[in-house]
């Protein structure tokens, strides 16, 4: 799919592009290529002169090689973009390639965005791009806006994370936590903490990509002062992640304890039956080697109630000690 996104009254438009024929109508500041096809990346390269590298998506490419200038003055930036899913949490990468010598748009530039799927991210700066005029001049802002939204998208999933975390609290500092309740509580902690983990990594490639802008001195005085208010931003959400992971592990702690006290019960119940029915096993013991006869009722023909009685009543008196002292409940 290719969208092209232009300038009019300093709002963002976005056009779907489905021929050669008609990208030559427009002059964009943004040419965004989801699941691009052979004959896209010909047409951008027919009416750009620009070549997607074969790499682009490339996930094993080195970190070092993520972020370079061409001689011929292109930045590339490789980017990763979280994807905040309830079923599958993920990060998808992104290629961006900056072209600010294009001699259609002159000084504007265009931006390349190279992508597998939709990223929320694009959806909610297309969404601002169309209600808040003025928001985006150039390409370059274009950049620097996915990055702010990135960096915002990851704060929104941060709240969505201490929402369910608070659920989770309730539940393990409630008392009542039973094993099945704990596997389930333990399952949640552990998709809140790939998610958190995630969020991490995702803010640590976006502070990366956003130095790397910096120190190519491509930015005016507004646009430098923005990133380092994006970089203020992440930091903030650095210190929110670090907090998360010490309530999960806390969480984590309680939960696979309270799964230890009910094992605790259970061992209890097998020592106390083991230890009460020890005396009425040392008198049914007793009893029956005491005897000359094979049958030891034709001999005494009481035997068995009075060792019946008294092995019920060796039985009750330890389990009414136990019970008094409290070790049964």
């Amino acid at each position: 799919m290719l969208n092209i996104f232009t300038l009019a009254n300093g709002r963002l438009f976005q056009e779907e592009i489905e021929s050669l024929e008609e990208l030559s109508k427009f002059q964009p500041i943004w040419v965004d290529l989801e699941s691009p096809t052979v004959e896209e990346k010909r047409w951008v390269k027919q009416y750009f002169g620009l070549s997607i590298p074969e790499d682009a998506m490339d996930e094993d490419i080195e970190e070092s090689a993520r972020f370079y200038e061409e001689d011929n003055g292109e930045l590339h930036i490789r980017s990763d973009f979280l994807i905040a899913d309830d079923e599958e949490p993920r990060t998808v990468r992104v290629a961006f390639i900056l072209n600010l010598v294009n001699d259609a748009l002159k000084s504007k530039g265009v931006l390349f965005s190279i992508h597998d799927e939709d990223v929320p991210v694009f959806r909610l700066l297309r969404l601002r791009a169309r209600r808040a005029p003025g928001l985006i001049e150039d390409a370059k802002e274009v950049l620097l806006k996915l990055f702010d939204a990135d960096a915002e998208y990851s704060a929104d999933t941060l709240e969505g994370i201490y929402d369910e975390l608070e659920k989770v609290s309730k539940q393990v500092l409630s008392g009542e936590v039973t094993d099945t309740l704990a596997g389930e509580v333990l399952g949640q902690i552990a998709r809140q903490e790939d998610l958190n983990g995630r969020i991490r990594r995702n803010v640590m490639d976006t502070r990366r990509a956003v130095s790397f802008m910096m120190r190519s001195r491509m930015l005016n005085a507004g646009q430098f002062e923005e990133a380092r208010q994006i970089l203020r931003d992440i930091e903030s959400l650095d210190n929110h992640t670090a907090f998360l992971f010490d309530k999960i592990n806390f969480l984590m702690d309680a939960t696979v304890g309270f799964i230890n006290i009910n094992q605790n019960k259970i061992i209890k119940i097998f020592s106390v039956a083991s230890v009460a029915l020890l005396p009425p096993t040392l008198i049914a013991s007793i009893y029956g080697m005491n005897f000359k006869s094979w049958f030891p009722e034709l001999e005494w023909a009481y035997g068995y109630p009075y060792a019946l009685a008294l092995m019920v009543a060796s039985a009750l008196v330890p389990m009414w000690y136990f019970r008094k002292r409290g070790w049964l409940r």
